[in-house]
Formats: structure tokens, C-alpha cells, sequence
């Protein structure tokens, strides 16, 4: 049997079914049908927990400049780099700037106070229970997005419905629905090694049941093949982060992925990682490691919805991390792992122009432990209001174990 993941270690595709081939194969969503236009949620996760209280600041606290003497941005300010004012109350962080018009433009909504209600501080398991969407429940072992696809299934449906832009499919994409993990497909050789590697897989195997998809499959790496990923131009002069290092990594999926959902092969559902959040120390005001980060981030983002320009009535961007950072900056002149945090949620769709909070505050006594911003607004009940306002599920309860979405809870992030 071919193990549950198949992937080119270095290269361009990765396949997920379910453990064994047999079930992989009856999956009718890997039928490639190429040239289906469809809406589209991409999902970003900030692996490490962000520091959202210095990416939305609540310059309107005074508890947070007195918690926060090196590292706090200051309040905006005609005279001096500030945090960009957005309501009166939260500004942006300076780094974020790229993205203030799409905020002004009311495509670009902050969920503030947002976080799970789970107590862990551990990075694995709090960025586990995001994914599953079952926070605490470690017996879990599908992802979220993953069960909005199996429970929402369509003839329509093909090879690149749900694809994870990275070499591992994360576990908001592991389950019985079939899914594919794309690494950097730039590079023909890459593309065409893992056509190899699939044809020596079905060489050896002997199962009728395999043989019979090798159509399907081979159609799907030759549609990746085909888009020619190294000669493609961003459209209305969006520029992307210049791949270099781990700096690059980031701009150069969500290329990718642009390109991809611009020919039409199908994609709903799509994952992009993005590391670097967990700033225990040197974490920086207006420059630094978390600065860095973020202008990273926002110019990306930005140039994302530039070259998707129309389309982007058809997607959901939705950003997420595990959990926030403490409120009060430590002896290294950074953060440790917090909370609550902010989520972004852009697209044509989108209500924004708001940041939806039920804010807290940040007095001593309203922090959670003593430490941290507390969640005021559990993270299911934003995944559950996107799905529904954006993809129309047919059974968005099966996608949530053990939990009740609550319309009464949701904030109205979508215009629909």
C-alpha cells in the first residue's frame, strides 16, 4: 500500500487521501475538470503566536503603554511613524500600512479578542485544536476544512478542491476528503519528478482500483505542468516579496496560489503557513523582528488582492494564530505565549472597515491569569460566520465537533 502521504521531498506535489489507497480512490473529488471557476477560502495561519495587541494597537488603553514601556507603538501622530488610527480606540501597526486601504475601502475587517477557549500555552497543542477546530479534544484527528469538503460534496468538485501551498498538509486539511500539498512548483524538473515518482508508484502496485486513477492523477500534476509557474506575470502591477530565504517563503505561495485559483482548476479551499511569530525577546516598537515580520505579512496580502483585482469577490482571506502574546513585555524586551489575539478577514465580500471586538480591557483585573488579553470571542464562531457567509455549507454543524454555532454570536463580517 502507498503510505498516507506521498510527496516530493523537495519538490512540487503531495497527494492526501485517506490511510490506504482503496478508500484514496473512491474519492470522485479527485477528478480533475480543469477550468471551474468557484469561490475560494484561503486560509493563513501565523505559526507562533502573534502578538495582536502590537499588530491592532488599543491606543485607547493606558494600561497597555504602562505594561509595555520598549515595545508599545505609540498612538498615532502627524508628527512621528505611529500606529495608523482606525476608529479612535485601535490603530494599525505601521507595518501593516499596505493594507490600511483595503480597511478604508471596507474590504478588510480585524476580529479583535478572538482566541480559543482552551488554556493551553503549548504552541503545538493550541495550533492542533485551531486546526481540528476542537479545542481540547486531542482525539480528534481530522481538520476543519477538511470536514467542510467531505460533508459539502459536489460532482464538480476537482483534484486541486483543497490544496495546501507547502510540502506537509497541515492538519486543518487531514481527513477522509482528498487534498494536495504543493511545494514550490516553480521549476518544470520538480513538476515533471513528481509525474515520475507517480508512475513508479503504479508501476509496482498491482490494485486494479489504483491503476484506474493514474488517468486522474497524471492529469492533475500535467494541469500543474502546464501553468508554467516560472513565467507568470502578477497582474495590475501587484509585486510580491522577492523569494530570499525564509523571507521569501511566504510571498512565493501566495504567488502561486494567485496563479492557480486565476486558471480555474477548482480550488475552494486553500492553506498558506507563514512562521516567525514567536518573539520572546528583541521583539521591537516600530523596528525589529516583529516589524519585520508584519511588513513581510502586509505586503504580501496586498499584493495578493492587487493581482486577484475582480476576483477577489470570490475569495476570503482569513489570517489566524494559535493564541496571542502577555500583555506586559518581559525582562528580553519581548512577549510569552498569551491568549486572546486579532484575526484579519479580507475580500469583495467582506464587511469591514470595522474592527469587531467585545473588547475586554486591560486592567489588571480584567486580564486573563493576571497576564494576558482575554478571549472574548471564541475562534469557531469566526471560522463558522465565514463558512457560512462565504461558501454556504449544507451541514456547517458536522464541521465543528461538539460545539453549537451560535448565529446569535457572530459579528456580521460578511456582506452576503
Amino acid at each position: 500500500m502507498i503510505n498516507r502521504r506521498i510527496f516530493m521531498k523537495d519538490g512540487a506535489l503531495a497527494v492526501m487521501g485517506m490511510s490506504m489507497v482503496p478508500g484514496f480512490v473512491y474519492r470522485t473529488a479527485l477528478t480533475a475538470q480543469p477550468r471551474l471557476r468557484k469561490k475560494t477560502l484561503v486560509t493563513v495561519f501565523q505559526r507562533g503566536g502573534v502578538d495582536g495587541l502590537n499588530m491592532v494597537i488599543p491606543f485607547g488603553e493606558k494600561h497597555y503603554y504602562d505594561y509595555r514601556p520598549t515595545i508599545a507603538v505609540p498612538a498615532p501622530s502627524k508628527e512621528r511613524r505611529a500606529a495608523i488610527d482606525l476608529d479612535g480606540f485601535f490603530g494599525l501597526h505601521p507595518a501593516l500600512q499596505p493594507l490600511h486601504a483595503l480597511y478604508d475601502r471596507g474590504e478588510l475587517a480585524i476580529i479583535h479578542a478572538a482566541g480559543s477557549p482552551h488554556e493551553t500555552r503549548s504552541h503545538f497543542d493550541a495550533q492542533d485544536y485551531m486546526e481540528s477546530a476542537a479545542p481540547g479534544a486531542k482525539n480528534v484527528g481530522d481538520g476543519w476544512l477538511n470536514r467542510y469538503m467531505h460533508e459539502n460534496q459536489h460532482p464538480e468538485a476537482t483534484s486541486f478542491r483543497g490544496v495546501a501551498l507547502g510540502e506537509v498538509l497541515p492538519k486543518a486539511l487531514e481527513g477522509p476528503a482528498p487534498a494536495l500539498a504543493l511545494g514550490d512548483l516553480t521549476g518544470t524538473k520538480k513538476v515533471q519528478g513528481a509525474r515520475s515518482l507517480f508512475e513508479s508508484l503504479y508501476d509496482r502496485e498491482t490494485n486494479a482500483l489504483i491503476s484506474g486513477t493514474s488517468k486522474e492523477m497524471f492529469n492533475a500534476i500535467d494541469q500543474l505542468a502546464e501553468l508554467n509557474p516560472e513565467a507568470y506575470e502578477p497582474a495590475n502591477g501587484a509585486q510580491y516579496p522577492t523569494p530570499n530565504g525564509q523571507n521569501g517563503v511566504f510571498g512565493q505561495a501566495m504567488k502561486q496560489l494567485a496563479q492557480l485559483i486565476k486558471a480555474d482548476l477548482g480550488v475552494e479551499i486553500a492553506f498558506v503557513d507563514i512562521g516567525g511569530w514567536d518573539t520572546h525577546s528583541n521583539q521591537g516598537s516600530l523596528e525589529g523582528r516583529l516589524p519585520q515580520r508584519l511588513q513581510i505579512f502586509a505586503n504580501t496580502l496586498a499584493a495578493f488582492y492587487t493581482d486577484l483585482g475582480d476576483r477577489m469577490g470570490d475569495v476570503a482571506v482569513l489570517t489566524m494564530s494559535e493564541f496571542g502574546r502577555t500583555a506586559r513585555e518581559n525582562g528580553s524586551a519581548g512577549t510569552d505565549h498569551g491568549k486572546a489575539n486579532v484575526m484579519f478577514l479580507m475580500g469583495g465580500g467582506v464587511k469591514g472597515g470595522a474592527v469587531y471586538a467585545d473588547w475586554p480591557g486591560l486592567a489588571p483585573e480584567q486580564l486573563n491569569e493576571d497576564r494576558d488579553l482575554a478571549m472574548t470571542t471564541d475562534f469557531r464562531n469566526v471560522f463558522a460566520e465565514v463558512l457560512l457567509g462565504h461558501l454556504d455549507p449544507e451541514k456547517p454543524d458536522a464541521v465543528f465537533p461538539d460545539f453549537e454555532i451560535d448565529n446569535a454570536g457572530f459579528k456580521g463580517l460578511m456582506r452576503g
